[in-house]
């Protein structure tokens, strides 16, 4: 991660927030409607598309700030993220809603989404490991992260049935996104103190 005292602060802690928005959120629509009475997420996919879009202008400065203090893992990861994950998901949010409100005559064919969360599923689960030399707090956020975008593209793919894959990307997103939001205020908070206020844990490989 940037943020050596020179040059451009430290962005990750927002883009870790965005994350763990986006994970909540995730999490809500993929299992949690049901806790608040409500028989289906369809009303709140334009709500969440808008939180998505915010999302996006977080980790897209993220990337780029990431990118020229020469993170190269973080500064990809954050730029990946930003389009695929925010703007884009973002977007078909928002293409699902009206085309059901509206009845569109023609059905979207959601398996096209399935092959794009497979080639994002590929990408973290093969740039994982790089997250192995950093704190192990974030590179379990990721192996989790790992294990939705695996879940939600099987899904899509029609590979595993909904009933297996939401609780699976479900779970492992809230979690993904709590270890997000800890982390994010440990940098935050033990950068303002210059001392450990939260402890973040050291590598698996050094």
């Amino acid at each position: 991660m940037s943020g050596d005292g020179k040059g451009w602060a430290n962005p990750a802690p927002a883009g870790l927030v965005a994350l763990g928005v986006a994970c909540f959120t995730f999490y809500y629509i993929l299992l949690g409607y049901e806790s608040w009475g409500f028989t289906s997420p369809a009303g709140a996919l334009p709500l969440l598309g808008c939180w998505l879009m915010g999302g996006f202008v977080i980790q897209i400065v993220v990337g780029v700030v990431e990118l020229m203090e020469g993170n190269t893992t973080g500064g990809n990861v954050f730029t990946v993220f930003s389009a695929f994950f925010m703007l884009a998901g973002g977007l078909e949010f928002f293409v699902k809603y009206f085309a059901a409100a509206n009845k569109w005559p023609i059905a979207l064919n959601t398996v096209v989404d399935g092959w794009a969360w497979l080639a994002l599923a590929i990408f973290i689960v093969l740039w994982t490991p790089a997250y192995f030399k950093g704190t192990s707090i974030l590179a379990l956020a990721v192996i989790f992260l790992d294990i939705a975008v695996v879940a939600i593209a099987f899904m899509d793919l029609q590979l595993l049935d909904k009933a297996v894959g939401d609780p699976i990307a479900a779970y492992t997103l809230l979690i993904t996104g709590i270890l997000a939001l800890y982390l994010s205020a440990a940098l935050v908070l033990n950068t303002a103190f210059g001392k450990s206020i939260l402890p973040i844990t050291g590598p698996w490989v050094k």
